[in-house]
């Protein structure tokens, strides 16, 4: 019997997969959680085979929570609205056995459950050709500019790290702004950040 917790933000969507997942004759729900903190409080508890989580819940992420799991032999299941290259890349750091999205057929869910649980990973598809196909547009330069940016340097205080003269600083700032398609810094380092573009 594969043992099963689930964690959810939202009660509906947790009470039907747990109801889902019941259905299953090898598949047991023996834990339900509605954020991240109580997903890591039950897979220890309980020392369930998978946990299917969400990302975005409240106290503590999914990806928070299965970046704490990582040790645990529970195997940490991604199941999000999310086809976001930052979190799949997050999510591969954390060594999740699987990242799928909400809108596959539920049957899909179950087998991929059980090639996880039998040692295999299981990504969604879509995930994989943005994965790949998504590179950094930056030159090595532009990036270190942009690494500046985000620790909140101005434009004076970058040019005296790197060397650079002021105008120079605010033609790379510029650049950088034309190439991710953004119009301020805030906008460069989330998008920057959402990709996984940032160590």
């Amino acid at each position: 019997m594969i043992r099963i917790v689930i964690a959810e933000d939202q009660r509906m969507l947790l009470g039907a997969l747990g109801s889902l997942l019941s259905l299953e004759e090898d598949m047991e729900v023996v834990g339900q959680a509605a954020n991240g903190e109580e997903a890591i409080k039950l897979v220890q508890e309980l020392q369930p085979d998978v946990c299917i989580m969400d990302i975005e819940m409240p106290l503590k992420t999914g990806l928070e929570a299965a970046e704490e799991l990582k040790k645990e032999s529970c195997k940490v299941i991604i199941l999000t609205t999310f086809a976001r290259t930052g979190y799949f890349q997050r999510a591969l750091k954390a060594k999740v056995g699987g990242y799928l999205l909400k809108d596959s057929p539920s049957e899909e869910l179950a087998n991929s459950i059980r090639s996880i649980v039998a040692g295999r990973r299981v990504y969604a598809p879509e995930l994989m050709d943005d994965f790949y196909s998504e590179e950094n547009p930056l030159t090595d330069r532009e990036k270190d500019v942009l690494a500046l940016v985000a620790e909140g340097k101005n434009t004076g205080e970058i040019a005296s790290e790197l060397n650079l003269k002021n105008g120079t600083v605010r033609n790379y700032i510029s650049t950088i702004f034309d190439k991710l398609h953004v119009k301020n810094r805030i906008e460069a380092i989330s998008q920057s950040k959402e990709k996984g573009w940032f160590k």
